[in-house]
């Protein structure tokens, strides 16, 4: 009997000690992988290809080749900070792919900031190159860009692929990605990533039975986020079928899963949100056997909106069964910390919320920490600290905030949390959006949008601002309603009160309905926060 181990399985690429997140494509090639199996598709043209075409692996190799053709005939070479600033999904991906196989390090940029950030980011990068796209560029022309020259990115396409030089060899511990925060609270930080970090949980991924709903993925995660980055990864090496959308707005992810029928749709917390706007017995979802959530946690009621919806497989003494509702993996993850640190299912008959992001996966270390970083027992609130391969080393160009995150070797994520005695832990809200009275009562506008959904059914999204104002603490509320319903403002307040905890009822000061003027459509939860506060400053 022949015990050969395929060179391409999960098991054999979960094992070799020189993958990692800049040579995946390369490796899976190099190891007899079919160049006409599964590449990866896109929401945009890609020279020939037309929108939605999928490219083979090996079709992908040459478009990725061209790339490296083009860039390192405009000088990149290995090392260089190379920005990417693009609105499309295609741009950022092959880009990342292009540039890390000549060793160099992409710096992906969001394509929704402003271009005065956007340069003042690449300055703080020292680039030495950046590639945007027509419209993008334009707005880039004129600005400071230090020492980078600037280039349109689709030119890279049209180079031979022929050209390319030999791809670079990659140590475990090279620079493969530069990511960024959401920028909310300033200037955006660059996050690094390693061959190794960023690559930490997908090999432990694929150590494991792969999920059911992973098999045929579409990509609703910000194109320019590390979560991109790790789902582009993932998908070449489960020889998965991936289609990378580069929009995130709710009705272009239901459209796409009609069209393109996906068995997993990945995104954040935004999109889940949106989607709870729209009626989904209108869309055909059966297909859909898994919502993959990371980033900020989700809202109960966007959860059970989601699993009402599609089927999911269920192993039977007959056999496997496919039942009625699909599975949403609930979590929380950031850039820095190279993928969700936690994970808990939620399907229609399931009942752990209360905004519980679950266990750790098995890679994560997490403790609950008091502000000198000692462990605090089940129960009781703290920070939450994280061990783990995936985490970033740190922030480019900008020790002293990495070393301000570390504390007893663990990386400060910024959440507060607890964990109860099963081991499952909640997550309450972010420590700068927290709030501690002046008899020490401790506020969560988190935990206060969670509560508020869920008691009120008419209520398909909520922002909460708590500040302290002299030594008062208020609270606003802002709503975003069910246009179908009218209710009276003063049942309306009613509602949200008596949903809340009586501390933080207490010091409600304002409760509103959003309009497009207050909170721009497609925002998410930061910026509708960092948006409300303002507002709420000039009262």
């Amino acid at each position: 009997m022949n015990h050969a181990v395929n060179p391409v399985s999960r098991g054999a690429l979960a094992a070799d000690p020189a993958i990692g997140a800049g040579n995946v494509l390369q490796t899976l090639l190099d190891r007899g992988a079919d160049p006409d199996g599964p590449g990866l598709s896109f929401d945009t043209a890609v020279e020939h290809h037309r929108a939605e075409q999928a490219l083979s692996l090996g079709e992908l190799d040459q478009r990725v080749a061209a790339r490296a053709a083009g860039l390192h005939a405009r000088g990149v070479r290995p090392r260089d900070p190379v920005a990417i600033w693009s609105g499309t999904a295609a741009d950022h991906i092959l880009s990342f792919l292009a540039v890390t196989r000549l060793g160099a390090i992409p710096a992906l940029i969001n394509g929704n900031l402003p271009a005065e950030t956007v340069a003042a980011y690449i300055r703080g990068l020292r680039a030495t190159a950046t590639f945007a796209d027509t419209d993008r560029r334009q707005r880039l022309a004129g600005l400071d860009l230090g020492l980078s020259s600037l280039s349109e990115v689709a030119e890279l396409g049209q180079a031979d692929p022929a050209e390319a030089p030999a791809p670079y060899r990659h140590h475990q511990q090279d620079p493969v990605v530069l990511t960024h925060t959401s920028g909310t609270t300033g200037m955006p930080k660059a996050v690094l990533h390693t061959h190794a970090s960023i690559f930490a949980a997908t090999r432990h991924l694929l150590s494991m039975p792969q999920a059911q709903g992973t098999r045929r993925i579409l990509n609703a995660l910000p194109a320019a986020h590390t979560a991109t980055v790790l789902m582009v990864n993932q998908a070449l090496a489960n020889r998965a079928d991936l289609l990378a959308l580069s929009s995130q707005q709710g009705e272009i992810v239901l459209d796409a899963i009609q069209r393109w029928r996906p068995e997993g749709v990945f995104g954040f917390s935004v999109t889940w949100a949106q989607l709870a706007r729209c009626d989904l017995s209108r869309y055909d979802l059966d297909c859909v056997r898994l919502w993959f959530n990371t980033g900020d946690c989700t809202h109960e009621p966007h959860v059970r909106h989601l699993v009402a919806v599609g089927s999911h497989e269920v192993m039977t003494r007959q056999g496997v069964a496919r039942h009625a509702g699909s599975n949403f993996i609930d979590g929380l993850g950031s850039s820095e910390m190279g993928h969700a640190m936690f994970h808990v299912t939620h399907r229609s008959e399931t009942d752990t919320y209360d905004r519980c992001i679950g266990r750790p996966y098995r890679f994560v270390e997490a403790a609950v920490l008091d502000p000198s970083g000692a462990p605090l027992p089940d129960g009781e609130v703290g920070h939450l600290g994280i061990r783990s391969p995936s985490l970033s080393p740190g922030y480019w160009n900008d020790s002293v905030t990495t070393y301000r995150a570390r504390v007893n070797g663990y990386y400060l994520t910024g959440d507060l949390v607890r964990r109860d005695a099963e081991g499952r832990y909640f997550h309450l809200d972010r420590a700068a959006d927290s709030v501690v009275g002046a008899d020490g009562t401790r506020y969560y506008t988190a935990l206060s949008e969670e509560r508020v959904q869920a008691a009120c059914p008419r209520v398909l999204d909520c922002t909460v601002v708590i500040s302290r104002v002299g030594d008062q603490v208020v609270t606003d509320v802002l709503l975003d309603l069910d246009p179908a319903v009218e209710l009276d403002p003063a049942v309306l307040r009613e509602q949200v009160l008596t949903a809340l905890d009586p501390a933080t009822a207490a010091t409600v000061r304002r409760v509103a309905v959003a309009g497009a003027a207050e909170v721009p459509k497609g925002a998410t939860g930061k910026v509708r926060k960092a948006l409300l506060r303002e507002q709420a400053q000039h009262r």
